[in-house]
């Protein structure tokens, strides 16, 4: 109908309806989602270094950017803080929580908003590319962490932010594919940001010219390998041909890293530590042994 065309008919209906339905009863997607909001967040530490999907929204004088959520303003790590506790009431709080609804559409909001960490354009030009020729319709106009990540300073201000003032800490980023085939390389900023987004998808492989990257991190430090893309299985038995990988970088420690090292070493440590005291509270008799 032109003149109300945002209204559905008869048989859109039913397919918005049982598409509704499917989402909401799915057992296997919500096994899935349940598994992401257990396990994921919105950025991690991890043995010195800090991973982050997209960005820390910036200004264009290098500082963190304010970003308000229910009227109030957020920056650099508290930002992040609040947008992951903000997206658990979305999926785990009730629906007539305060918050609930609002927490639901700030999901949306994060996956396409300009203020976004997950996305931090202008703009997301998906249907222009699809439907519009003229590519002056398809500029995203990317945000200040884009242009200044490649400044060593600007990534040590990052790190110290999240506690992390290691010579040995790297900021390790996706989002945004390294086009090798350009020229760009994924290691940047003296060494302090690895972009390990190298086109996985086959869709992006022919911006990219590889297929993606492996970060391999043990006790020598980390490693960032590329593939080449695989065509197809018949192709590589006709031609005895496996999936061909390059090392990229080797990104060494200066000393071994041992288990103590690691976050995984402090905790055992500090395990280490409980059980000495409950041996020594049970030596000295202030605790019983079960019967």
């Amino acid at each position: 109908d032109p003149n109300d065309p945002y209204k559905l008919t008869e048989a859109e209906a039913d397919v918005v309806a049982k598409l509704l339905h499917s989402f909401r009863h799915s057992e296997k997607l919500l096994r899935h989602i349940n598994f992401l909001f257990k396990k994921g967040s919105m950025y991690l530490t991890c043995n010195h270094n800090l991973l982050f999907h997209a960005s820390v929204p910036l200004n264009e004088d290098r500082t963190f950017r304010k970003v308000k959520i229910r009227g109030r303003a957020f920056s650099g790590r508290a930002l992040l803080d609040r947008i992951d506790e903000f997206v658990r009431q979305s999926h785990w709080s009730s629906s007539d929580h305060p918050e609930h609804k609002e927490a639901v559409d700030y999901m949306w909001y994060l996956w396409c908003g300009p203020d976004s960490p997950l996305f931090d354009k202008s703009a997301m030009t998906t249907f222009e590319r699809y439907f519009i020729a003229d590519k002056a319709t398809h500029h995203e106009e990317k945000g200040y962490y884009y242009v200044y990540r490649t400044e060593e300073q600007v990534c040590d201000m990052i790190l110290e932010e999240f506690d992390l003032k290691s010579t040995e800490s790297h900021i390790i980023n996706g989002h945004v594919p390294v086009r090798e085939v350009k020229g760009e390389h994924p290691v940047q900023a003296g060494g302090k940001i690895m972009l390990i987004d190298g086109g996985f998808s086959r869709a992006y492989q022919s911006s990219t010219g590889i297929a993606g990257y492996t970060l391999i991190f043990n006790s020598q430090g980390l490693h960032l390998v590329k593939h080449e893309p695989f065509s197809s299985t018949r192709e590589a038995i006709e031609h005895m041909e496996d999936i061909s990988s390059t090392s990229v970088v080797k990104a060494y420690s200066t000393d071994r890293i041992l288990v103590r090292d690691t976050d995984q070493g402090l905790i055992l440590e500090d395990q280490i530590e409980e059980l000495k005291k409950l041996l020594h509270a049970y030596r000295h008799g202030l605790i019983k042994e079960r019967e």
